[in-house]
């Protein structure tokens, strides 16, 4: 058995995930968001999709993006 490295639970179905350099223990996916899904820049949301990125941040919508100072993110593809 196993123990989730974000709530603790031992299971004996846990899986692992593997990004750049961090690994992480999950029972669930929704444990493995709040684990290692990115953060939205501006307002801290858990970024499941795509996100809207510039060179150096990541943020969850063009409408937070926009809020940040990045005037020209859109959701569209025009």
């Amino acid at each position: 058995m196993a123990t989730c490295d974000v709530c603790g639970n031992e299971y004996d179905k846990v899986f692992e995930i593997t990004h750049q350099n961090s690994t992480g223990v999950f029972d669930s996916f929704e444990c493995a968001i709040a684990g290692m899904a990115p953060q939205c820049a501006h307002c801290g949301t858990k970024i499941i999709g795509h996100g809207v990125e510039d060179a150096e941040q990541i943020y969850c919508c063009a409408n937070c993006a926009r809020k940040a100072g990045q005037s020209q993110a859109t959701d569209r593809v025009s």
